[in-house]
């Protein structure tokens, strides 16, 4: 007999996800059993571009070339979310029901979370889901705690909603800020002068070190596995209440780069599913070195553990170290979008990650050495690979970004100007792109004299 949701909350149910093998491509057999008609579309072959073009729906009258920003979600996730659409408009309690708070088997949120456990190379039970990389950074920096004599150290090159939920946290906590530069431009890019800024930036009251896997502003890529290792060698000599607790906003790296998360070295690490993962609008991560959730307080009830809500049915404290589904946002989601992740994963999963990344890398490739030819154009992106991703942006002379960008767009090329404080073009080529679509962007880059 299956569990009500009053029942499985007061059930002494433990939190313990079940392996990645449990949402093999499809989730239960109660979970949209009956398939959403979608358009036709060719068979994806994962080894030929134009067939994984073909998954998307983007218009084709355009060249789009802002992928970084949301994406547009290929046939299998937009499959997934129909059919979860129509079960919960068909019987919305019981599809609730019995896909979230009945056997722990059969919870799809869980199955979710071993999909992308696959993904980070990490464990299914040190992923919490969030709705968005902001989401995630505000209930990490929100949920640990600062001494009035602790810093979190950043960079000047960090996005709004970063150094927002930073800022916010020592509010809260106490404690202070401190910003530095990591490079003036593409020419002070490498893995020795980065590190050394770090290292020397350091100081006994650094408890948080903050910073972006790729920064949206420039496009240029941090060493993170360079700057993990910093950390390790530099908490050898820390007191644990002293440690350097490493944080990552890793959007931007998160899709378009070969590295799994697991492997960089980082303590927490925020990113949206609904960039370069190709996931539902609405849906992201935080994924937690083991034995780091521990530190965090969560900021958000959560409806994806027992634990918390048999407490409070009892009315005590929640028992035991705090875990990543007790960080889960609760509340009632757009779960058919949450649950869609699993086939995003599935998706990029078949075509491979490493053979994304190449592709990424080769088309803003011949995006960069295209615009470093052109006299009028200043890079801010390094050419190398190393240090760059998805993300190219430059300056145009005697042009504003906006003014390029409108230029773009009159000729069907969607690119976009950054909202920093310097403003520069920017671009962003993704496995939807062909060398053609550079090509045609390059193109009108050449009229701008």
């Amino acid at each position: 007999m299956s569990l009500g949701r009053r029942d499985f909350m007061g059930a002494t149910v433990g939190a313990t996800l079940i392996g990645g093998s449990m949402f093999a491509g499809v989730v239960n057999a109660q979970v949209g059993q009956a398939p959403v008609k979608d358009e036709t579309v060719m068979t994806l072959d994962p080894a030929d571009w134009t067939s994984v073009r073909a998954q998307f729906k983007l218009s084709p009258e355009f060249v789009h070339i802002s992928n970084f920003f949301l994406a547009s979600n290929p046939k299998p996730v937009r499959d997934a979310m129909a059919r979860h659409r129509q079960a919960f408009d068909e019987n919305p309690y019981t599809y609730l029901e019995d896909n979230m708070f009945a056997k722990p088997e059969d919870m799809v949120w869980r199955k979710v979370c071993a999909a992308a456990a696959e993904y980070t190379g990490g464990r299914a039970e040190d992923i919490a889901l969030t709705t968005s990389t902001t989401q995630g950074l505000a209930m990490i920096y929100n949920g640990l705690k600062l001494r009035p004599d602790q810093e979190i150290l950043t960079t000047h090159h960090e996005w709004y909603t970063h150094d927002e939920a930073m800022r916010l946290a020592v509010v809260k906590w106490g404690g202070s800020i401190r910003r530095i530069d990591l490079y003036e431009g593409p020419e002070d890019v490498s893995v020795d002068a980065i590190v050394a800024r770090i290292e020397a930036a350091i100081k006994p009251s650094t408890r948080i070190l903050a910073m972006t896997w790729v920064h949206s502003g420039t496009g240029v890529r941090l060493p993170l596995k360079d700057i993990g290792a910093l950390v390790t060698r530099l908490n050898r000599d820390r007191a644990e209440a002293d440690q350097i607790i490493y944080v990552i906003d890793g959007v931007h790296g998160f899709g378009c780069s070969e590295a799994q998360v697991a492997s960089l070295g980082c303590d927490f690490f925020s990113a949206g599913t609904h960039k370069w993962i190709l996931g539902p609008h609405g849906t992201g991560l935080v994924w937690a070195r083991e034995g780091q959730w521990a530190q965090i307080t969560p900021t958000i009830p959560t409806i994806m553990a027992a634990e918390p809500g048999n407490a409070w049915r009892q009315q005590r404290d929640p028992q035991g170290e705090t875990q990543a589904a007790w960080v889960s946002p609760g509340g009632f989601l757009a779960f058919e979008n949450q649950w869609g992740v699993i086939e995003a994963f599935e998706f990029v999963k078949k075509i491979g990650r490493k053979r994304i990344a190449d592709r990424v890398a080769e088309l803003n490739g011949q995006l960069k050495e295209g615009l470093a030819k052109l006299p009028n154009v200043h890079l801010h992106t390094p050419r190398s690979a190393e240090f760059s991703a998805g993300i190219v942006c430059c300056d145009v002379k005697g042009w504003t970004p906006k003014d390029v960008v409108a230029k773009l767009k009159a000729q069907k090329i969607i690119a976009s100007a950054t909202p920093y404080r310097h403003s520069t073009v920017r671009f962003s080529a993704g496995i939807i792109n062909t060398p053609e679509d550079i090509e045609k962007t390059l193109k009108v880059m050449r009229t701008f004299a």
